[in-house]
C-alpha cells in the first residue's frame, strides 16, 4: 500500500472540528458564574484544594482544603487535610495560578474541565469510526457534545470530565495498539488508565472494555501475551496512594454509604431514580428508543455497547445510594450513551436509506436529535444558578477580614459559602465555644436565625445588610 500523501496527513477533518467548536461554545456558557450553582459543595472541595496549593505552595503528599469542620469524615480535622483523588490536576492548575497571578481559579479550572470534554468528543468520534462508521463516529460525538447534561457536568470542577476523558483515552489508545502494535499507544493508554484510577477508583468497573478487546484481538493466545500482564501495573501508583492517605483518617470522606447505605439497591425507587429521573429524562430527554435501537444491528459496535453497558450497570448497582443520590455520579456513563445514540440514530436513519428513503430518515434522526435535546435542558437549565447573597457574603468577609482569618460560615454543611469567603473554617454553625478555641475568628450567615442574633448580642458585629451578618468572635 502506497504512503498517504503530506497532503492527506496534514489535511482536518472539518466535520469534527465544527463538532469541537460547538462544543466548546455550549461549555463556555457560565464561564465566570460565581462557584454556587448546582452541586457546588463538592466542586468547592475541589477547587479548594487548589486554592489552598495557591496559597500555601505545593504539597502532593499532604493536599488540604478550607473546610477545618469533622461533618465528612467525623473526625476532627484541624489542618483540613482533603485525602480523596491524587490532586496532579489541582497542583498542575496551582503552578499556573502562581506563575500568572491574574488568572482567575474558577475560570482556569472550568476551562480544564472542558478541555478534558473536548478530548472525551474526540476519542468518541474515532471510537465510533472505528467500531462501527464515520458516521457513528460523529453522532457519537455530536450527542456528547451536545446534551445539556453533558454540556453542564463537562465544565464543573470535579474529578468526572477529567476522568472520562482518561477512561475514554484509555480504551481508544488500546483499541490502536491491539491494531498496530506500536508501543506509543499502548503507553498512551497504560499513563491514561493510570490517571483515571488516581483520580477515581471507580476506572475498575471499566477494566472489563479493555479485557474484552484483548479477548476478541487475541482470542485464544491472550494468556500468553507478556504486555497484558505489564498493564496490571496500572493499579501500582492506585494502591500506593490509597495506602498513603490511610495515614490521615480525618481528610478522608466517608464512603462506604455510597454503596448500598439506605437500602435502595435495585428496589423500586432505584429504577425509578436511575432509569426515569436520570436516564429518561434528564440524560436522554426520552430518547430511550434510539439508545435501544442501537442493539438491532449485529454487528462489533453491538458488542462493545454491551459490554460497556454491563460494565456501566455494574457500577450503578455497586453504587447504588451514591448514583441515586448524586446526579454527577452518572457523568462517567456519558461515553456509553453517547456510542448508543450515535449507533441507534444511524440505524434509523440507514434503515430509511436502504429504502431511498434518506429525507424521511434525516428528518426523523434530526427531529429525535433535537427533541432530546430541548427535553433535556428543561432539566438542566437550573443548574447554572447561583446564590448572590453568597457571592456578597463571602466578598465582605475576603474585604473586611485578614487573610489568615479562619470563619464559621453556616451553609448545612454546603462548603460553596466558605469557598466564597476565601478563608478555612467551618461550614456548620453550633458548638461556637470550642469553634472559637479552635482558632475561629469570625462568624458569616445568609440566615438572620436564632444562632446569629444570640451572636450578635455577645460579639462585636462588622456588617449587617438585608443579605447577611459578620461577627468578630471577640467580646
Amino acid at each position: 500500500m502506497p504512503k498517504p500523501s503530506l497532503r492527506r496527513k496534514l489535511e482536518f477533518n472539518w466535520t469534527l472540528v465544527l463538532i469541537v467548536v460547538m462544543a466548546l461554545f455550549l461549555r463556555l456558557f457560565g464561564l465566570t458564574n460565581s462557584l454556587t450553582d448546582w452541586h457546588s459543595f463538592r466542586q468547592a472541595d475541589t477547587a479548594s484544594v487548589t486554592r489552598e496549593y495557591v496559597n500555601h505552595g505545593i504539597d502532593l503528599l499532604h493536599p488540604t482544603y478550607q473546610d477545618l469542620g469533622n461533618i465528612q469524615s467525623g473526625l476532627e480535622n484541624p489542618h483540613g487535610y482533603r485525602m480523596v483523588e491524587f490532586p496532579f490536576i489541582n497542583a498542575g492548575l496551582a503552578v499556573i495560578l502562581r506563575t500568572f497571578p491574574v488568572l482567575d481559579l474558577v475560570i482556569l479550572s472550568r476551562l480544564f474541565s472542558i478541555l478534558c470534554s473536548l478530548g472525551t468528543v474526540v476519542s468518541l468520534y474515532y471510537l465510533g469510526k472505528r467500531w462501527a462508521n464515520p458516521a457513528v463516529g460523529y453522532l457519537s460525538a455530536f450527542v456528547f457534545a451536545s446534551l445539556p447534561y453533558a454540556v453542564y457536568y463537562s465544565r464543573v470542577i470535579l474529578p468526572e470530565p477529567s476522568f472520562t476523558f482518561f477512561v475514554t483515552l484509555a480504551i481508544l489508545a488500546f483499541d490502536f495498539w491491539l491494531e498496530e502494535r506500536k508501543w506509543k499507544w499502548y503507553c498512551l493508554s497504560f499513563i491514561a488508565f493510570t490517571l483515571a484510577l488516581l483520580l477515581k477508583p471507580f476506572a475498575l468497573f471499566f477494566a472489563p472494555i479493555l479485557a474484552y478487546l484483548a479477548v476478541r484481538h487475541f482470542k485464544g493466545r491472550v494468556f500468553r501475551q507478556p504486555a497484558l500482564y505489564l498493564y496490571g501495573l496500572t493499579l501500582v501508583p492506585l494502591i500506593w496512594w490509597r495506602t498513603w492517605i490511610q495515614q490521615f483518617p480525618a481528610g478522608i470522606p466517608a464512603s462506604t454509604w455510597l454503596f448500598n447505605g439506605d437500602g435502595i439497591r435495585l428496589r423500586p425507587a432505584w429504577f425509578r431514580w436511575l432509569g426515569w429521573e436520570r436516564y429518561t429524562k434528564m440524560i436522554l430527554g426520552g430518547a430511550n428508543i434510539v439508545v435501544l435501537l442501537s442493539l438491532v444491528k449485529k454487528d462489533k459496535m453491538r458488542e462493545l455497547i454491551v459490554v460497556w453497558g454491563l460494565c456501566v450497570l455494574t457500577y450503578l448497582v455497586v453504587i447504588a445510594t451514591g448514583n441515586v443520590r448524586h446526579d454527577y455520579y452518572q457523568s462517567i456513563t456519558l461515553p456509553l450513551v453517547a456510542l448508543a445514540m450515535g449507533q441507534g440514530l444511524w440505524v434509523i436513519y440507514h434503515f430509511f436509506y436502504m429504502r431511498k428513503q434518506q429525507w424521511i430518515g434525516l428528518t426523523l434522526t434530526t427531529l429525535l436529535l433535537i427533541g432530546s435535546i430541548l427535553v433535556s435542558r428543561e432539566f438542566v437549565a437550573g443548574f447554572y444558578g447561583t446564590r448572590a447573597d453568597w457571592e456578597q457574603a463571602g466578598a465582605a468577609i475576603d474585604r473586611l477580614t485578614p487573610a489568615d482569618a479562619k470563619v464559621i460560615a453556616p451553609a448545612m454543611s454546603d462548603t460553596a459559602l466558605l469557598f466564597q469567603t476565601n478563608r478555612t473554617g467551618w461550614t456548620l454553625g453550633g458548638e461556637i465555644e470550642k469553634k472559637i478555641e479552635q482558632g475561629a475568628t469570625y462568624y458569616v450567615n445568609t440566615a438572620y436565625d436564632d444562632e446569629a442574633k444570640a451572636l450578635e448580642q455577645r460579639y462585636q458585629v462588622i456588617e449587617k445588610t438585608p443579605n447577611h451578618i459578620i461577627i468578630k468572635l471577640s467580646p
